[in-house]
């Protein structure tokens, strides 16, 4: 099975896993497109550091083609890499971005975890999907339009595994994250 690519090549509807791999370049060479590129911008900002915990999403969407992502917490910071493709009327054949935010752990206010719980034949419950945000103290830069007048909110990063979309081990791997990023702020998951 596969999923038409942004270049009319085919990719794999489903993404080898990269929950098994505990440091983040077995990871990233195992699950993302374009590894070499990620874990130089990383490398870049760790330049050595200790990488605690990290987690990983890719996708492949009918506009931009492959969306990839690494979120690593170093114990003081979260480094955010994101590369995607550039759509045709942008840019020539395989173009694409790479972004880097880094975000002092300090602005990190909450961390939330929402699992969806479902019961087996044998009416045993298991996860069957995780939804986790760290809300941040900058704001959104769009926020909501009310009657006329722009609303700010606090900018969020937002993470999701399904089993379907990463499997057992991924969402396992993405709550571990989440537990990380909550110790590292000082404060529980909500």
């Amino acid at each position: 099975m596969s999923r038409p690519a942004f270049n009319g090549g085919d990719l794999p509807a489903v993404f080898p896993d990269w929950s098994p791999y505990r440091d983040l370049e077995s990871a990233a060479r195992a699950y993302l497109r374009d590894p070499e590129v990620a874990l130089e911008a990383l490398q870049g900002v760790l330049d050595g550091g200790s990488v605690l915990g990290f987690t990983l999403e890719r996708f492949v969407n009918e506009v931009n083609g492959v969306w990839q992502e690494v979120a690593v917490c170093d114990g003081s910071r979260l480094i955010l890499w994101h590369g995607e493709d550039v759509p045709p009327e942008e840019g020539p054949p395989g173009a694409m971005t790479s972004s880097l935010r880094v975000v002092a752990s300090s602005a990190v206010t909450e961390v939330g975890v929402r699992r969806r719980l479902t019961r087996t034949s044998a009416g045993e419950l298991r996860v069957d999907s995780v939804d986790v945000y760290l809300l941040l103290t900058s704001m959104d830069e769009s926020g909501s339009v009310d009657e006329g007048q722009v609303t700010p909110r606090h900018d969020a990063l937002r993470f999701g595994k399904t089993l379907d979309d990463g499997g057992a081990g991924q969402i396992n791997r993405l709550e571990e994250f989440a537990r990380l990023v909550a110790s590292v702020i000082g404060r529980p998951v909500l």
